[in-house]
């Protein structure tokens, strides 16, 4: 469990939750010592769900044992909650859309410089 834990935290975060799950790495220490708020601050993950933070601390539980089986995962209320694919397609839709705007926006205001880069003399 522990491993699909990390996978799944890269597919929502889009990062490494910590270097390895050693008690002396800094992030998963502060895991394991219930700073919690600290460590979701840091790896900018202050704003996901009360129940995304559950599933995946369980999952990085220190303890084996503790960890959830694939039936408590299945009945997790993060795994059972509804899901708008279409809203959420929308709004990543509408995100890369406004970062490509803005990259568009910043290579065309550079001074002296062509779409295309800087001229070859």
């Amino acid at each position: 469990m522990f491993s699909t834990g990390v996978i799944l935290f890269i597919i929502v975060q889009g990062i490494f939750q910590f270097k390895e799950a050693k008690p002396d790495e800094y992030f998963y220490n502060l895991i394991i010592n219930g700073k919690l708020d600290t460590y979701w601050n840091k790896v900018g993950g202050a704003s996901l769900s009360d129940e995304f933070k559950d599933i995946i601390l369980k999952m990085f539980s220190y303890d084996p044992s503790k960890r959830p089986t694939v039936e408590q995962l299945k009945n997790h209320p993060w795994m059972t909650q509804k899901f708008d694919m279409k809203q959420s397609r929308q709004s990543l839709q509408a995100k890369l859309h406004e970062a490509r705007s803005q990259r568009t926006a910043d290579t065309s205001s550079r001074s002296g410089a062509s779409v295309r880069g800087d001229n070859m003399l």
